[in-house]
C-alpha cells in the first residue's frame, strides 16, 4: 500500500496536470483501513454513537471487512458529527467542532492517505499548514529571514471570517476534479461534507463547510486555499507587482510582504473580491497594511511615532536590532494569547486542585507548562516565557494550598516540590533567525 502510495506522489509530481482516475481502491483497502484504525490516537473524543476505540477494536477483523465492503459497493454514508465547542478568545460559545465517529474517522484517514500524496506534490511552497514535516516555526522562520533578506517595506495581514464554517461544496469538488477523476471517491467526499450536525439532539444539515476536528477537512482547506489564494498570488498578483512579494500562509491564517505600498495596497483592495468570488468572507477589522521593515523604525521615528507591529501565529512581529545594531524581525507571544493561556490554566487549576492529588497536579501543570514552552519558547520571547512560567508557579501554588489545611506549602517547600517534578524553566527551545547581519 505504501508502496503504491509512493508511485502516486512521485507521479503526480512528474505530471503536475495528471487527473487520477483510478482511486477508490486505495481507500476500501484491508491493510490500509487498518493502518488508519492503529493510526487514531485512543483516547480522542468519540462520536453520537459512543464507539471506542477499544469496543470496536473487540471484533476487529470483522468490522474492518464490513466497512471496506460497504465502501465497495457505495453503501457506506458516514453519521452525522457531534458539535463540540473549545475555548476560544473573544467569543462567548468558543471555536465548533465537528466529532466523528469512530468508524467515519477511519475512513477520513483512509481518504487522507490517499489524497495526500497527490495534492503534497503540487502544492506551494508558501503553504505550511498542516502538511508533513512543516510547522508554524517553518513558516515564522521562512517570514522573518525573507524580511531581513528581501527587499521588503510593507506588510498586508489578513484574516477570513469563519473560514472552516464558509467553504463552499460546490467549488471545493470543482477544485478536487481538477486533480481527481475517480467520481466514487469524490461522491465519497460529498456524503462526509454534507453528513450533517448534531446539537442539542437535532441533526442540522451542512450545506457549506468543513467541519474543524474532522481528520480530512485541513487537508481539504489547504485544497481549496490552494486554488483561491495560493496560486492566485503566486501566479498573479507576484507578477503584477513592481518589486519584490512574497506570500505566507499556515491554514486559515496568511499575510503578505511587499517591496512597494502601492503594490502592498492593491494586493489589500483586491482581496476581498477574490475571497467573495469563492463564497469567503475579509474580516476587514482585522486586515490591515503596515510598513515593516528595516526601514519603518527610522521613517516611523521621523514622524514621532512608534513603529507598527503584526501578529502572527500567535507571535508580535516588531522591529528590533542585533546586538551590532542590525535590523532583526522579533518576535513575543502576543497579549492575546498569554492571558488566554494564563486563564486556561487558572481554570484548569481551580477545577482540578479538589480532584486530583498533589503529586498528580504538579505533574500534569508540568506538563501544561511545558506544551506551552514547546512553542513560544522561540529567540527573542525569553521575557514573555519567564513572565508565563512566573504566573503558573504562583497561581499552582495557591490552589495547591487550598487543596487541604493539613500540611500546606511554603514557598521553599513548594520550590522543593517543582524540583522534584522537574519544573520546566523558560530557556529557549526553538532558534528562529539567529543573529546575524541582514542585508
Amino acid at each position: 500500500m505504501a508502496t503504491d502510495l509512493t508511485r502516486i506522489s512521485a507521479k503526480a509530481r512528474k505530471e503536475p496536470d495528471l487527473v487520477f482516475t483510478s482511486l477508490y481502491h486505495h481507500i476500501t483497502d484491508l491493510d490500509n483501513l487498518l493502518g488508519c484504525f492503529q493510526a487514531i490516537p485512543a483516547n480522542k473524543a468519540t462520536g453520537i454513537d459512543g464507539v471506542t476505540k477499544r469496543e470496536y477494536g473487540r471484533n476487529l477483523a470483522y468490522n474492518l471487512r464490513e466497512l471496506s465492503r460497504r465502501l465497495r459497493k457505495m453503501g457506506y454514508r458516514p453519521g452525522p458529527k457531534k458539535r463540540s465547542y473549545v475555548p476560544k478568545a473573544g467569543s462567548e460559545k468558543g471555536r465548533p467542532l465537528g466529532i466523528s465517529n469512530l468508524e467515519d474517522k477511519i475512513v477520513e484517514e483512509a481518504v487522507k492517505r490517499t489524497l495526500e500524496p497527490i495534492y503534497e506534490a503540487v502544492f506551494e511552497n508558501s503553504s505550511y499548514g498542516y502538511r508533513p514535516n512543516r510547522s508554524q516555526h517553518n513558516c515564522l522562520d521562512a517570514l522573518g529571514r525573507t524580511i531581513q533578506q528581501e527587499k521588503i517595506s510593507h506588510i498586508v495581514e489578513a484574516d477570513i471570517r469563519k473560514f472552516f464554517d464558509s467553504v463552499n461544496h460546490e467549488w471545493m469538488i470543482k477544485f478536487l476534479r481538477h486533480r481527481i477523476g475517480d467520481e466514487r471517491v469524490i461522491r465519497l467526499i460529498i456524503r462526509m461534507l454534507k453528513s450533517g450536525v448534531m446539537e442539542d439532539g437535532l441533526v442540522h444539515a451542512t450545506e457549506q463547510g468543513t467541519p474543524q476536528g474532522s481528520i480530512l477537512s485541513p487537508l481539504l482547506s489547504n485544497i481549496y486555499l490552494h486554488y483561491v489564494l495560493d496560486l492566485w498570488f503566486n501566479r498573479r498578483v507576484r507578477r503584477q507587482c513592481r518589486g519584490k512579494a512574497h506570500y505566507f500562509r499556515y491554514a486559515d491564517d496568511f499575510l503578505a510582504c511587499f517591496q512597494y505600498k502601492d503594490d502592498a495596497e492593491q494586493f489589500r483592495n483586491r482581496l476581498g473580491d477574490r475571497l467573495e468570488g469563492f463564497g469567503l468572507k475579509l474580516a476587514e477589522e482585522k486586515t490591515h497594511c503596515i510598513e515593516f521593515g528595516r526601514f519603518a523604525r527610522p521613517n516611523a521615528c521621523k514622524r514621532g511615532e512608534k513603529p507598527k507591529e503584526f501578529t502572527f501565529l500567535g507571535f508580535t512581529h516588531y522591529c528590533g536590532k542585533t546586538k551590532n545594531g542590525y535590523f532583526k524581525v522579533k518576535r513575543r507571544t502576543s497579549r492575546k494569547k498569554l492571558g488566554q493561556g494564563l486563564r486556561e490554566f487558572t481554570e484548569w487549576a481551580v477545577k482540578m486542585h479538589n480532584v486530583l492529588r498533589k503529586g498528580d497536579m504538579l505533574r500534569q501543570a508540568r506538563s501544561k507548562v511545558a506544551g506551552h514552552l514547546s512553542y513560544y519558547a522561540i529567540t527573542d520571547n525569553s521575557d514573555r516565557c519567564s513572565y508565563y512560567v512566573y504566573c503558573t508557579e504562583r497561581i499552582l501554588f495557591k490552589w495547591l494550598n487550598r487543596k487541604s489545611q493539613r500540611g500546606p506549602y511554603t514557598w521553599t517547600t513548594f520550590q522543593q516540590a517543582l524540583a522534584w517534578c522537574d519544573w520546566p524553566k523558560p530557556s529557549i527551545r526553538v532558534d528562529l533567525n539567529p543573529c546575524y547581519r541582514a542585508g
